[in-house]
């Protein structure tokens, strides 16, 4: 993700809103307990600093001998960053408030959400850019007029159609306790696979950083889902021969 000045402003209150949309929707789940206000307040700050992390792990290096180089240090971030920030967060936030129940459906509607709102300020802000490709009726032309592959727009369909994926699962009472996990899973396949598309630095032959991070993301949600189902078949098989 690289520094641009047009939509900065527009960019930063698409974030706020992002958080202020999740805050509310997350203050009405806290009323059930306390410490949900807790693991809110973990997943958002460790989330920012996942995006930071992984996005200087995958990218920000390169812009060292950039005479801007704190700017975009700044203001670059990375979505795969934020998911396994949040993600651990969570997890070490529920332990140590001894906190048991599953949070992650809650999470699976409030991240797609801020993610669609965050790809909105992208768009305005001229950043996350796709390849350069020959025109076409899906191409966008950047700042420059140079036709690119649509990134930011295919990234924020895929999320409303996983937010749509969602909500039909919670609606139909499917897959319980494993939403975020299908997410994470979801989004580290197609993150990984449309990174070929995208416009971002690559360190190993046509592969960039992002995509081992997307990998990360698909195993953490694969992990997550594994031992949430596991957990699941001995609590059953606990209830059905109590000792």
């Amino acid at each position: 993700m690289k520094f641009q000045v047009p939509g900065s402003t527009a960019y930063g209150w698409l974030m706020l809103a992002g958080i202020i949309v999740s805050l509310v929707f997350w203050s009405r789940i806290a009323r059930r307990d306390g410490r949900l206000v807790l693991i809110y307040i973990a997943a958002l700050a460790s989330a920012f600093l996942g995006a930071k992390l992984v996005y200087l792990a995958c990218e920000g290096w390169l812009y060292w001998q950039d005479p801007n180089r704190w700017v975009i240090w700044a203001t670059g971030k990375s979505i795969t960053g934020a998911l396994l920030g949040g993600y651990v967060g969570v997890i070490i936030a529920k332990r140590l408030l001894g906190y048991t129940v599953a949070t992650g459906d809650w999470f699976a509607i409030i991240v797609p959400i801020a993610v669609m709102l965050g790809r909105i300020g992208c768009f305005i802000n001229g950043c996350c850019l796709g390849k350069v490709c020959d025109p076409n009726w899906f191409t966008i032309n950047d700042i420059h007029g140079i036709p690119r592959w649509p990134a930011v727009p295919v990234e924020f369909l895929f999320n409303a159609i996983m937010l749509g994926i969602i909500l039909m699962l919670r609606w139909g009472r499917i897959g319980r306790g494993q939403l975020f996990h299908i997410y994470l899973i979801a989004y580290g396949i197609f993150r990984f696979f449309h990174e070929f598309l995208r416009d971002t630095p690559r360190v190993i032959g046509p592969f960039s950083g992002y995509q081992a991070a997307a990998l990360c993301v698909t195993a953490l949600g694969a992990v997550g889902f594994a031992l949430r189902r596991n957990e699941t078949v001995f609590r059953l098989q606990r209830d059905q021969n109590p000792a």
